[in-house]
């Protein structure tokens, strides 16, 4: 009971910080942010028990470290290769996929995207993870996707309204 109640309160402190970097305008912000969400997610689907999850927050965690200093290529397809095999090593069905999946759409995210396009791979990794975060019970997980998904789309629409204002500023 006491195992569950701290396993879903690292849920709960991951939904704070989750809410927290999807309002970041700012790169490196965001990155600084998502960092402190992998650890604490990390923590989180140990406690919960789920190691695939938890193997795709470490390496989001590394990659998200990595990914403020640098925006290599090769960096990114070593993530995305070691993503893959540590999740076809550890998951025993197909439905335990579904965070290495996540973590990889944020892997290309963050080293190959900026901008608008960043937060629309986010979105499309969040929804493997919320896919993952109902599958293996995860309250502030799943809480986490769902406010994720919605506060990356307003960030989008204000990026994109930013980009537009800008531009006709500079038309002027």
């Amino acid at each position: 009971m006491v195992d569950a109640f701290i396993a879903q309160a690292f849920g709960i402190l991951s939904l704070v910080l989750g809410l927290s970097t999807f309002y970041q305008k700012d790169d490196k912000k965001l990155k600084l942010v998502m960092l402190a969400l992998n650890v604490s997610h990390l923590i989180h689907f140990l406690l919960l028990g789920s190691i695939v999850s938890a193997i795709g927050a470490l390496l989001s965690a590394f990659r998200t470290g990595i990914a403020i200093y640098s925006k290599s290529v090769w960096v990114a397809l070593i993530f995305i290769c070691i993503s893959l095999v540590s999740g076809l090593m550890f998951a025993e069905n197909i439905s335990e996929l579904w965070p290495i999946a996540g973590t990889i759409i944020g892997t290309f995210s963050i080293f190959m995207l900026k901008g608008i396009a960043l937060r629309f791979g986010f979105l499309f990794g969040a929804t493997c993870w919320l896919i993952n975060n109902i599958l293996v019970g995860s309250i502030g997980g799943t809480l986490l996707e769902i406010s994720v998904m919605t506060m990356n789309t307003i960030t989008i629409f204000r990026l994109y309204r930013d980009k537009r204002q800008a531009m006709a500023l500079a038309n002027q």
